[in-house]
């Protein structure tokens, strides 16, 4: 389980603008482009961590998502600068990413959500059930 006070590198943010290309006629970005933000910042959480999808693949484990939640509170909009934030949540027996999408101007909470990851032995292709020991020693806790 993830604490209370989070060690710094159990979270990162990343800002970014609302491009054109990601939204409708309304100039509102289309739903299915927030998973993409949620997978940009959980890249630079898993940068921080040194465990990326390139050292998950090395360290011998696919971290596939099985699950994805998002609460859409208020619609992101063309050229809107955002910060999205990502947290690790859990991690024992599954992998679990918090984010929040906030306004960068007035730090407004647009959206939320959550992925779930388990890790695969590539070799075998099994699931595990308790989460390996590389995880646990990249975030600090093995």
């Amino acid at each position: 389980m993830a604490k209370k006070n989070l060690p710094q590198n159990w979270a990162a943010e990343i800002e970014l603008q609302v491009p054109f290309h990601d939204v409708d006629m309304m100039e509102v970005a289309w739903h299915g482009h927030y998973t993409k933000y949620f997978e940009i910042a959980r890249c630079a959480l898993l940068d921080q961590l040194d465990y990326n999808y390139p050292q998950m693949r090395d360290s011998g484990y696919a971290w596939p998502v099985i699950d994805l939640r998002i609460r859409y509170a208020r619609p992101l909009r063309f050229q809107q600068w955002v910060v999205v934030r990502a947290e690790v949540a859990e991690y024992e027996n599954r992998f679990k990413i918090n984010y929040q999408v906030r306004d960068r101007a007035t730090g407004t909470r647009l959206t939320k959500g959550y992925t779930v990851q388990v890790a695969v032995d590539m070799r075998s292709e099994e699931m595990l059930f308790a989460s390996p020991p590389v995880l646990l020693q990249k975030l600090g806790v093995a």
